[in-house]
C-alpha cells in the first residue's frame, strides 16, 4: 500500500520566522512554542496557521494474547471503557471537553456488539486479533483493511474541514503488542522497551517479559514494519497507523499521545519516513519503552506529566499548547505595530 506523503516546502521558513522574531518580545522568549508556531506554518504553507475543527480519535481492539495473562485487567475492560467513553464518563472526555476537542470512538476490532451508537464508528475488521503467542495475530488482508481504513477515515476528517486530529486508543494487552512492535522496528532490547502497562505488579511484569520472549521465539523479529504488525500488531494500532498516514497525506497536524500510539507511528513513519514533520509530540509517557521510541525519532515531547493512562489524554491536554503557537502567531502584536522599539 503506497502513502503519498509529501515534506512540507521549506520555502517559507524565512517568512514565518521573521514574523515570529517580529512579535512584541525579545528573541526566542516563547521558547518552544516559536518552534512549535513555526512547525504549524510549514505544515499548513501559511504565515497565519489556523486550527479548524481539531479532533481526537480514539481507536479500540481487543488482543488475542490478553486472555494469556499480559495484562493486570481482564479483556472485557476494553468494551466496557468504549461504554464509558460514549456516555461522556473517561478522563478523554472530560479533557475533550474542556477543550472543546470533538471526539470519535473507532471500534477497530472489540470483541463485542455496540450497536449502532452516536460517537461510534463501526470500523471492526474482526472480534480481536488472534493470540501471537501461537500464530501472527492478524493476516496480511486484515492489515491492509486496517490501514486502508484509518487512512479513509483521516481523508473524511480532512474533507469535513479538519486539519489537526489527536490519537488515542483503548485495548487491554496493548501495550504488549505496543512493546513487541517497538522492539522490531528499532532493535532495541525486549526488556527495556517492556513495562507494567495498566499496572502490573512485579510478578505479572516478569510473567509479561516471559510470555513476550515466547512470542518472539515463535514469531521472530521482522525485519520490515508491515510484517511485524501482521504478527504482533493489534487492530487499533493498524488502523491508527493508516489513520496517521492519511492525515499527513492530506497535510494534517499529528498530535501523538504516549507509548501505544507511538508504537503506530513507528509502524507508520518506517512505511513513509516523511511523515514525521507533520507530528508533534504531546507528552513523554510514564511507560519506559516510550523513552526509548522517542529517542529512535529524535524528536522530544512538549510535556512531561508522568501519564500513562493512554486514551488520548495527553493529546487533549497538549492541545492548548498547540493553540497557543497559532494564536500568538496570529494575534500578537508586532513591534511595528504595537510602537514598541525593537527588543534587539
Amino acid at each position: 500500500m503506497d502513502f503519498a506523503i509529501s515534506l512540507p516546502d521549506p520555502g517559507l521558513t524565512a517568512a514565518i520566522q521573521h514574523r515570529i522574531d517580529r512579535k512584541t518580545k525579545p528573541l526566542g522568549a516563547l521558547g518552544r512554542i516559536e518552534a512549535l508556531a513555526l512547525q504549524l506554518g510549514l505544515i499548513q504553507q501559511s504565515a497565519a496557521p489556523r486550527l479548524r475543527q481539531p479532533h481526537i480519535l480514539v481507536f479500540a481492539g481487543d488482543h488475542g494474547a490478553a486472555r494469556a495473562g499480559i495484562s493486570a485487567f481482564p479483556q472485557d475492560v476494553t468494551w466496557q471503557m468504549v461504554e464509558n467513553f460514549l456516555a461522556g464518563g473517561a478522563a478523554i472526555n472530560v479533557f475533550c471537553r474542556q477543550m472543546e476537542l470533538a471526539l470519535t470512538v473507532i471500534d477497530s476490532g472489540v470483541n463485542h456488539d455496540f450497536g449502532r451508537r452516536d460517537g461510534l464508528v463501526d470500523a471492526k475488521i474482526a472480534s480481536g486479533t488472534a493470540n501471537y503467542l501461537e500464530t501472527p495475530a492478524m493476516s496480511a488482508e486484515q492489515r491492509d483493511a486496517a490501514l486502508a481504513r484509518g487512512r479513509e477515515l483521516a481523508h473524511a476528517l480532512a474533507a469535513n474541514g479538519c486539519n489537526l486530529v489527536g490519537f488515542g486508543e483503548m485495548g487491554i494487552g496493548n501495550t504488549a503488542s505496543a512493546s513487541l512492535l517497538t522492539h522490531c522496528i528499532t532493535g532495541i532490547d525486549l526488556a527495556i522497551v517492556t513495562g507494567r502497562g495498566t499496572g502490573l505488579d512485579d510478578a505479572g511484569l516478569a510473567r509479561k517479559h516471559g510470555l513476550l520472549a515466547q512470542a518472539i521465539a515463535r514469531g521472530g523479529r521482522p525485519a520490515d514494519p508491515l510484517g511485524a504488525l501482521a504478527e504482533y500488531g493489534g487492530f487499533e494500532i493498524a488502523m491508527m497507523a493508516g489513520a496517521m498516514l492519511g492525515a499527513a497525506e492530506k497535510r494534517m497536524t499529528l498530535l501523538i499521545d504516549g507509548f501505544i500510539v507511538t508504537s503506530a507511528l513507528l509502524v507508520a513513519q518506517a512505511i513513509a519516513p516523511t511523515i514525521l514533520p507533520y507530528c508533534v509530540f504531546a507528552h513523554r509517557s510514564k511507560e519506559p519503552g516510550h523513552t526509548t521510541q522517542l529517542a529512535h525519532l529524535r524528536v522530544d515531547p512538549l510535556m512531561e506529566l508522568d501519564l500513562r493512562l493512554g486514551e488520548g489524554t495527553g493529546a487533549a491536554l497538549a492541545f492548548p499548547l498547540v493553540q497557543a503557537a497559532a494564536n500568538f502567531l496570529n494575534d500578537m502584536a508586532s513591534f511595528d505595530s504595537a510602537g514598541v522599539d525593537d527588543m534587539v
